[in-house]
């Protein structure tokens, strides 16, 4: 397990969730990064950013959908994506966090899948089938509902991908 700084001294009062290749170790086997992705409300990324600095974290340019890097003192750390969202959905998703093996909280997974459908990367697609490949069918149907209610113009996406992990990795 690729171990990451300590996020809860430096983001002691700010509510944040792991979203990109680490959050998946909560849900399916871990694959390799070189950089940390979190994500914040977008009110608390003035915050956010004094806390990095103070931790002695370099900030650089800002994410094209919002947010900032913080690259690490030393810079031979990973450097830390934060993402800061106005999505209507975050606030629930940040009261509901699940926690991977290390104990960093962790967007759900019917809310990792709704921001990684929502990001549509290559391999944020292949993210969501490995999210879908260890889910149940009540895992699956909650996450149909999250997109269903938050992003219905992909709800047909979303559907097509359950077919085609089943397709490659069998029904559970």
């Amino acid at each position: 397990m690729q171990q990451l700084p300590d996020l809860w001294r430096i983001l002691e009062n700010i509510h944040w969730a792991l979203v990109g290749a680490m959050a998946l170790r909560a849900y399916a086997p871990e694959r390799l990064t070189q950089d940390i992705d979190i994500v914040i409300q977008a009110h608390e990324e003035q915050a956010a950013r004094l806390a990095f600095t103070a931790a002695g974290y370099r900030i650089g340019h800002p994410l094209l959908i919002g947010g900032f890097t913080a690259h690490a003192p030393d810079d031979t750390g990973y450097s830390i994506d934060v993402l800061a969202l106005k999505e209507p959905w975050l606030n629930e998703a940040l009261s509901h966090l699940e926690y991977d093996l290390a104990g960093f909280p962790v967007l759900p997974r019917q809310f990792l899948i709704l921001m990684k459908l929502q990001a549509g990367r290559a391999q944020d697609i292949a993210d969501i089938t490995r999210l879908l490949r260890q889910a149940n069918q009540t895992e699956r149907s909650t996450a149909r509902t999250v997109v269903a209610t938050y992003a219905p113009d992909l709800l047909d996406d979303f559907d097509a991908l359950v077919v085609l992990t089943d397709l490659e990795f069998g029904t559970r």
